[in-house]
């Protein structure tokens, strides 16, 4: 039978408790980093319009010379912005809401599922993720690009970069220690949770516990009733 554990003990000098709460507020300090990273997307999304227009200029004005291999360079150039961008929102809205202030979207329509969960150890695995996401695509135009490499060399047909064998196979290591980063944090992440009580929460999430019956291990304001009727 697990034990209560003791209330934390806190000093009641003016002079601590002023300290303690300056301390508190100086997190505050992010904000302004929150809201610069805010007009960071905002110049993505310039950067996304005008590679559009490039990308469509380029398609009407010359039909003719529509290269595949090229229009999938630019979809990915684009891709690897929005990816990018969503990695923004991540990062602004999961950082403000964990180490800032809480965000009052309860019951919003727009209010993101993975936003009533989040923590830090969340918010890592996420981050490692969308890292994963944006170092594919920059892998996969890579790959496009050097389909006609020969002597070990090739030059971008798009980018107008020089590729070597070397250099490719440098981005696969990087881009599997990324996955491996990514791995090790989910797993780091699930090991905290590897001993549960009945009804514990970690970080605001309640986990379910082994040999846990229904309603067990979650939210007990949204369990559902039990039809008495049902049980003879």
């Amino acid at each position: 039978m697990s034990s209560t554990p003791p209330a934390r003990q806190y000093r009641t000098t003016p002079g601590s408790a002023l300290v303690g709460y300056a301390i508190f507020a100086s997190r505050w300090l992010q904000a302004p980093l929150y809201l610069g990273l805010i007009l960071a997307q905002a110049i993505y999304v310039v950067v996304f319009m005008i590679e559009l227009w490039h990308l469509a200029e380029g398609v009407i004005a010359h039909p003719e010379k529509i290269d595949e291999a090229d229009i999938m360079l630019a979809v990915l150039g684009l891709i690897d912005v929005v990816m990018i961008a969503n990695l923004l929102i991540m990062v602004i809205i999961g950082g403000y809401e964990t180490f800032v202030s809480r965000i009052n979207v309860d019951g919003h329509p727009d209010q993101p599922e993975w936003l009533s969960h989040v923590n830090a150890n969340v918010l890592k695995v996420k981050l490692a993720m969308a890292i994963i996401g944006i170092s594919s695509i920059h892998l996969l135009k890579t790959f496009i690009e050097v389909g006609d490499m020969t002597d070990g060399l090739a030059k971008g047909t798009e980018t107008g970069q020089s590729y070597s064998s070397e250099g490719v196979m440098w981005q696969v290591i990087i881009h599997s220690v990324f996955i491996l980063s990514a791995l090790a944090l989910a797993l780091i992440d699930r090991m905290s949770y590897h001993k549960v009580a009945p009804h514990e929460v970690h970080d605001g999430v309640p986990v379910a516990y082994p040999d846990a019956h229904p309603g067990l291990g979650t939210d007990p304001t949204k369990l559902e009733p039990v039809d008495s009727g049902s049980h003879r």
